[in-house]
């Protein structure tokens, strides 16, 4: 397992360009990386990420490319690892965002979880207008950004937003008990299995069910070793 910490607690790890710079840098060699098996999203300090440091923006600091945030974002999402996201404390806008591309989503159940673009006057670039629709419905997402609204943990697993929420103390416990479940699987089914449910969004139910049995994955090459060895 692979935990990925963003670590700026003084700022409640705000996002700024350094910031994706560091995190694509490690993404980029997480994937190609088949000894990591499992990759955890955390924050340091007392939150998970309060969003984009609007200070940042403000002075003026740039990303290296037009569309590097949105693009490290979907680096994530495209990571053939399980991922997991471990909210505490504020989980807002980017943050949310940064979030949303992993598999699963576990938070404190005092977390507090909110998109603010519209509180700004910012429009969202980094796919919370298609990740938040999925996780929670069209109309539910119009909810949380129409009105900026904060929830907190226990009604984010309410309507579906995170996975599961837990109390404060047991958050840690969660998340490593999660990450052991999918240790014990094959980590060739796993990204294959990853791999095959991102697909499907592309095709029709018709055409994934032909190309999940058109494919070579009855049998991923580290579970044939074990096969073979038995």
């Amino acid at each position: 397992m692979c935990t990925l910490t963003l670590n700026r607690p003084d700022k409640l790890n705000a996002l700024t360009p350094g910031s994706f710079v560091a995190l694509r840098a490690h993404l980029d060699a997480i994937a190609s990386d088949e000894s990591v098996q499992c990759v955890v999203l955390a924050g340091a300090g007392r939150s998970f990420c309060a969003g984009h440091d609007l200070e940042a923006i403000a002075s003026g600091e740039r990303a290296p490319s037009r569309h590097f945030e949105p693009e490290t974002v979907d680096a994530l999402e495209a990571l053939p690892q399980p991922t997991i996201a471990r909210l505490h404390g504020h989980c807002f806008t980017g943050g949310l965002e940064l979030a949303l591309a992993c598999d699963l989503l576990v938070a404190a159940t005092s977390t507090k979880i909110g998109d603010t673009h519209g509180q700004w006057g910012l429009v969202p670039i980094w796919g919370m207008s298609v990740r938040l629709p999925e996780r929670v419905g069209r109309s539910m997402a119009k909810q949380l950004m129409f009105t900026s609204r904060r929830i907190d943990g226990t009604t984010a697993a309410e309507i579906g937003l995170v996975d599961v929420a837990v109390p404060d103390d047991e958050l840690d416990v969660t998340v490593e008990r999660l990450a052991a479940e999918i240790l014990k699987n094959s980590p060739g089914t796993n990204r294959r299995v990853k791999r095959l449910i991102a697909d499907r969004d592309d095709r029709t139910r018709t055409e994934a069910l032909i190309h999940e049995r058109a494919l070579p994955y009855g049998v991923p090459e580290d579970m044939a070793e074990r096969m073979g060895r038995g």
